[in-house]
């Protein structure tokens, strides 16, 4: 499968009282797809999500802003986890990975029914004493309508966000992406009126993307000629875990705890729970970690 380059864009719309953001994840998801194996149900909500994270990190005003969202659902694919920051960097999982059920109605991946009920929740580290935090109940578990009702909700910004992923037979990601349209305060009803028409009867992202579409071509169907591109940010995926912070962990465990893994098990394995990745830590690395620990 082709390398995708994936990349989120920012634009305004009708002198300012509209702006938008839109995005495409392929490539990352097919990374994140192989590395933890996901289902097609759970490959389609890690999708959504990060789709609607790698847009919502280009709100982010500096460049050592960070951001999570987590969907806690009660279904069986449990927590949903995606890390961005301002400069599109992004990791993430879905705790079950193994999830298989059938279609819904539609005929298409039963997301709302991997997901379950439970609430999104969205921690900002903006660089301030306490990191800003906003929750709200999941209204579906589709997940493109649960991040309009929390950027509306929440956020109190008057937004419509459509996410989606299609999944190929092998379980590789043919398309992933996404958009957001937000209205700023002062506008008219009937260009909100018009917008509601033209996002109730746009076919779904996917379907887009299938024909074709990219980011700017998303907006452009709902927004017309009115639509300002303003910044074009790349996407990367990029976990932060490193042998150095795998034996900071490990260190932290302490002499008796170090000194029981040493006994019992004579090494170490860890795995990474945003990429999968496996850190061996021998017995001679374990004896010198548990020297520095006395």
């Amino acid at each position: 499968m082709t390398a995708v380059k994936d990349y989120a864009i920012r634009g305004t719309a009708y002198q300012g009282y509209v702006r938008a953001f839109a995005c495409v994840t392929t490539g990352m998801m097919n990374k994140m797809q192989k590395r933890h194996q996901t289902w097609p149900v759970a490959s389609a909500a890690l999708g959504r999500t990060v789709s609607a994270g790698a847009m919502m990190g280009m709100m982010l005003k500096n460049d050592s802003d960070k951001m999570t969202i987590q969907i806690r659902g009660d279904g069986p694919l449990g927590q949903i986890l995606v890390d961005v920051d301002a400069g599109g960097r992004i990791r993430g999982y879905v705790q079950n990975p193994a999830v298989d059920l059938p279609n819904n109605a539609q005929g298409k991946l039963n997301v709302g029914g991997g997901v379950g009920q439970g609430t999104l929740n969205v921690v900002k580290d903006l660089g301030l004493k306490d990191p800003y935090r906003g929750s709200v109940n999941l209204v579906s578990g589709e997940l493109g309508d649960d991040f309009t009702y929390y950027l509306t909700a929440s956020e109190q910004i008057p937004s419509s966000v459509g996410v989606g992923v299609l999944v190929a037979p092998d379980g590789g990601i043919l398309h992933s992406g996404g958009f957001i349209v937000q209205l700023m305060p002062g506008a008219e009803e009937r260009l909100i009126d018009e917008l509601e028409q033209r996002i109730r009867h746009l076919p779904s992202v996917t379907q887009l993307m299938e024909k074709g579409d990219r980011p700017e071509d998303l907006l452009r169907r709902i927004l017309g000629d009115s639509l300002k591109i303003t910044d074009r940010q790349p996407l990367t995926f990029r976990c932060h875990c490193s042998r150095e912070r795998i034996d900071n962990t490990l260190r932290s465990l302490g002499k008796e705890e170090l000194h029981r893994l040493i006994e019992e098990q004579g090494a170490a394995e860890v795995i990474c729970h945003f990429c999968n990745e496996v850190y061996r830590v021998p017995k001679s690395d374990l004896e010198k970690l548990l020297q520095e620990a006395q």
